[in-house]
Parts: C-alpha cells; structure tokens; sequence
C-alpha cells in the first residue's frame, strides 16, 4: 500500500520494510487511516540532500558536511553509506577538502572559520533560512534591536543569532515574552523557520503587549511547508484515536506536528523513525488512525509504516490533503552547470 506524495523524490532507494510483527488488537470498529498530505519532504530538504548527492558525483568521496545536513537520521546514515562525512564543527574537516553547510544554516563565524582552512564550501542553507539571515544583517545596519522566537541550542537559531550577536534577544516560548528586557529603541521579532505557528503567534501576541512598537518582519518567517504540514495535521487529528508521525527527535517540524495533533483532536500520538518503533500497546481500541511526516523525512518511510499498519488491519486509507506544493530550489551555484 502506497500513497504518493506529489513530485517529492526519496532520499535513498527503497529498502527492506523490517517487519515489526504488528498482531490484530481486537475488535475495534472499522480501522482506517487518515493520512496528511503535504507530509515528508519540503523544497529545502529536497535540495539539502541533493546538494550532498551532487556534490560525492561530482568530487567523490568523502565529502564532509558541516552537522547534520538535515534532522532525520535515515537520511544521514544513506548519505554516510555514500561517502558523506558528518562533523560538528569544520575545524574537523582536513585543510583544503569539500565542505557542506547543513540546510539549517552557519554563522558568518563558520563561514570564516572554513574560509581560514581552506576549505571549499558549499552552502545548502534552505533559502527560506538565508532569507531570515539577510532580514537579521539588515536590521543590524538599521540599528533595531530583534527578539527571535526559537529554541536554544537549534542550529538555526545558533546561526541567525550569529549574524547579530549584540542586537538580538533569544525568546523561547509565551512564558519567556512575559519576562524578557529589552534595551530601549526600534524593536523587531523574527522567528525560526519550524516553530508552532499557532504558540509563534502567542508569543507576539504576549510580546505586543508589553511593547507596543514591536515590528513584524517584512514577510512570515516560519517556512511554507512547516504552516503546509501543521494545517493538514489540524485537519487530520479530529477524531483520530492515535496519530503516528514519522521523523527523528531533533527535528523541531516533526515534534511540533506531535503537539499539534494533541492539541486539536488526537487521543493519542506519538513520534516513530521508522516502523519499527510502533509499539503494539499503542494499537488497542483504536479505530482511527492518522499519519503524516516532518518535513526531512523521505516517504519510504512513510510507505513502511502504511504497510506495517496494513497488515495488522488498517487497510483503508484516506488522504486529507489541505495545499499543493511545487515549489522547487535550485541547487548552489558551485553545483550548477556550467554554461556554454
């Protein structure tokens, strides 16, 4: 059983489905899946990978690529199998080798960190990620002060505070905006990409009450497809008794889209990196299911987990889907044809 997911390709070719020995939980109604689409991959992962495939044809291996190139740890182990080389910090990458910045974006600390040994980088930040960046060095030159909605320790949030260090406030949830001091003058929010929008927009709302004058970016800055996914997850979770939602736990997009399900429906959900991981406990009295994917997760993953849930007895499937997605990256330009 395979439900398809647009133009979205996968991040490795098919492998064997490890069959969990999911057994018959019972007489519980009719069993059925209702499955989120947009799910799995978004433009940026979608160039992020290729990026790293791209750049092992073109060079061979290794090629080492600055943390994980996205959050999903299938797609990293593929990408190890092919001669990818993971590191947390490019001072690990030999003097002169091929460097990939991860698709969650680098500091400019980084960029002169590779520059000083070296190294021949190639950036696969996600566009929508550099766009971020380039709201954050503007507002610098202009003097405001920006407080970026985010999660500590995130390699996105490291790499926008980055570009301006002095002139930004990290703000982690509605709690932190009750609290948070500001020096005076303009005042700007931005936001990391895979956040909640509905708790981003809690924290503005909490953050617009103590400081009137706050600014909105000149355009939102959580991503299409992380809004894409948490809509459809919306629209999924009423009346599901468990929601599956595949993708690996640093993943700030699939541990939203757990919360979301909870949060508008769901009895129960859970996050799985695989099919493996469905616990059998989880199965019983449950009519309903619903399944979607973060956005770095590859739909073979998706596939695996349909199948498994299959052949314990959820064989109909409905697709809810809520937007069509086409948007498409092109590649970094050391990766592009030439042209002649």
């Amino acid at each position: 059983m395979t439900i398809t997911n647009g133009r979205i390709p996968l991040a490795a070719p098919r492998a064997p489905i490890v069959r969990n020995r999911l057994v018959d939980p019972g007489d519980a109604g009719p069993r059925r899946i209702r499955i989120a689409s947009p799910r799995g991959y978004c433009a940026g992962v979608d160039r992020a990978v290729v990026t790293v495939e791209q750049a092992l044809a073109q060079h061979g291996a290794p090629v080492y690529v600055r943390k994980q190139i996205v959050h999903n740890r299938h797609v990293v182990a593929e990408l190890e199998r092919r001669g990818a080389v993971f590191v947390e910090e490019v001072d690990e990458v030999p003097p002169g080798a091929l460097v990939v910045f991860s698709a969650h974006g680098v500091s400019p600390a980084v960029v002169s960190a590779a520059a000083e040994r070296g190294l021949e980088a190639i950036d696969a930040t996600c566009p929508l990620v550099t766009k971020v960046h380039r709201e954050a060095q503007r507002f610098a030159r202009d003097h405001a002060h920006m407080l970026l909605i985010g999660h500590a320790g995130h390699e996105e949030v490291e790499g926008t505070m980055g570009e301006a260090p002095d002139r930004m406030t990290l703000v982690q949830s509605p709690q932190e905006a009750d609290v948070v001091e500001v020096p005076d003058g303009r005042l700007v929010w931005l936001s990391q990409t895979t956040l909640s929008v509905d708790e981003t927009m809690e924290t503005v709302r909490r953050l617009r009450e103590r400081f009137p004058h706050l600014e909105d970016p000149p355009s939102d800055d959580i991503c299409y497809a992380t809004q894409n996914r948490q809509v459809a997850m919306k629209k999924v979770s009423p009346g599901c008794d468990l929601v599956i939602v595949v993708g690996s736990a640093n993943s700030s997009n699939t541990v939203r889209l757990v919360e979301v399900a909870l949060e508008h429906g769901a009895r129960a959900a859970y996050r799985v990196d695989a099919s493996r991981e469905i616990r059998q406990e989880w199965l019983e009295g449950v009519a309903t299911i619903g399944v979607s994917s973060g956005a770095s997760v590859p739909e073979v993953l998706v596939d695996e987990v349909l199948a498994e849930l299959s052949d314990a007895g959820w064989t109909l499937v409905e697709e809810v889907r809520t937007a069509e997605e086409d948007l498409v990256f092109s590649l970094p330009k050391e990766l592009r044809p030439s042209r002649r």
